[in-house]
C-alpha cells in the first residue's frame, strides 16, 4: 500500500509537471508571436500606442488576459502573467516606413482576434511578413519622390516653370539617400549629403536660366526627405502619455530636420 501511495504521489508529480511544461511552452509561443508582430509594426513607422494594442489584444484572443508590454523606439519587453509567467524581450535596430507591412500584421491580428489562426500559424504568417522586402523598387521611389518635389513646387505657389527643375533636384536627393544609408550607418550624414546636393543642384539650374525661383525649388525637392511620419508619431505618443517614446522619436525628427536644414544652409551660404 506504501508503495503504490508513493508510485501515486509521483506520477501526480510528474503530471503535474508535464502540465506546467506545456503550458509554459504556451505561452512562450504566444509571447513570440505578440512580440513579432509587435515588431514588424514598430520597424515599418507603426506608433507605440498601436504596437501595445495589438500585442494586448493578440495575447487576450489566445486566453492570456493579463499581460503588460513595454515599447521604446529601440526594444519592446512583453511579459505574460499566468500559471507559468513568461517575460521575453526583443530589440529594435533599425526603422523604415512601410505602412503595407503595418496592414498586413493588422489583418493577421484581426484573424487571430476572430479565433480563425492558431498560434503556430500565425507565427508563420508574420515571419513571412517580415521577411518582405520593401514594397516598391528604388527606382519607382525615387520617380515618386520627384514627382512629389514638382508637385510640392505648385503647392507652395511656385511656377510651373519650376516644375521641372525639382523633378530633378528632388529625385536625386532621394536617390542619394537611398544609396547612401546602404553604406553609411549614420542616417543623418545621408540626408545632410542629399539635401546638400539638393541646393547645389538647384543654384545651378537658376544660374543657367534652366529654374526661375531658387527658394522654391528648394521647398519642393526637400520635402521627400521631411520626417513628416515621425513627427506625427511622436506627437500621437506624447498625447498618449508615451512620454519615452515621444521624445525619443521627436529627437529623430529634429535631429532629421536639421540635417537637411544644415545642408541646404551650407549650399545657400557660398551661393549667397
Amino acid at each position: 500500500m506504501q508503495m503504490e501511495g508513493e508510485q501515486r504521489l509521483h506520477a501526480d508529480n510528474n503530471d503535474r509537471h508535464g502540465q506546467e511544461s506545456s503550458d509554459f511552452e504556451s505561452v512562450g509561443s504566444i509571447a513570440k508571436v505578440c512580440l513579432l508582430a509587435g515588431k514588424i509594426i514598430l520597424q515599418s513607422g507603426g506608433e507605440t500606442s498601436r504596437v501595445e494594442d495589438t500585442m494586448t489584444r493578440i495575447a487576450a484572443a489566445y486566453g492570456i488576459a493579463d499581460s503588460h508590454s513595454y515599447v521604446t523606439p529601440t526594444g519592446i519587453l512583453f511579459a505574460a502573467n499566468g500559471s507559468a509567467p513568461a517575460t521575453q524581450l526583443i530589440r529594435i535596430s533599425e526603422r523604415s516606413v512601410n505602412l503595407r507591412k503595418v496592414s498586413l500584421v493588422n489583418d493577421i491580428s484581426r484573424k487571430i482576434s476572430g479565433g480563425r489562426l492558431a498560434a503556430e500559424e500565425a507565427y508563420e504568417l508574420l515571419k513571412e511578413v517580415d521577411k518582405q522586402a520593401s514594397t516598391y523598387s528604388p527606382r519607382l521611389q525615387v520617380l515618386a519622390a520627384a514627382l512629389a518635389s514638382g508637385s510640392f513646387v505648385i503647392v507652395f505657389q511656385g511656377g510651373w516653370q519650376d516644375f521641372l527643375p525639382a523633378f530633378l533636384a528632388g529625385g536625386l536627393g532621394f536617390m542619394l539617400v537611398l544609396a547612401l544609408h546602404k553604406f553609411v550607418p549614420v542616417k543623418f550624414f545621408a540626408e545632410f549629403i542629399a539635401a546638400a546636393a539638393i541646393g547645389v543642384s538647384a543654384a545651378l539650374m537658376v544660374q543657367t536660366g534652366f529654374g526661375r525661383q531658387l527658394d522654391s525649388i528648394i521647398i519642393g525637392s526637400v520635402m521627400p526627405l521631411v520626417p513628416g511620419l515621425h513627427i506625427t508619431n511622436a506627437v500621437r505618443d506624447l498625447m498618449a502619455g508615451h512620454l519615452v517614446s515621444g521624445l525619443s522619436k521627436g529627437a529623430e525628427a529634429f535631429l532629421t530636420a536639421f540635417a537637411i536644414g544644415a545642408g541646404i544652409a551650407v549650399v545657400l551660404s557660398f551661393y549667397s
